[in-house]
């Protein structure tokens, strides 16, 4: 794996975190992991695990 691989993995991780315990929007998530904006996030986290943020949310915070 290489180092931009394993980081982003760690920063989708941080967000999957955030997602399921705070009410923290996608845009706040995105600056507090690093990736910037909503958009790259959204990105990293649906190749990563094949839902949007806001989906995987619903999951955990009905």
């Amino acid at each position: 794996m290489s180092p931009l691989r394993w980081l982003l993995t760690q920063r989708v991780r941080l967000a999957q975190e955030l997602l399921e315990t705070s009410d923290l929007s996608v845009e706040q998530i995105a600056s507090r992991t690093g990736m910037g904006t909503a958009t790259t996030l959204r990105r990293h986290f649906h190749h990563q695990l094949g839902v949007p943020p806001e989906t995987y949310r619903r999951t955990f915070r009905p």
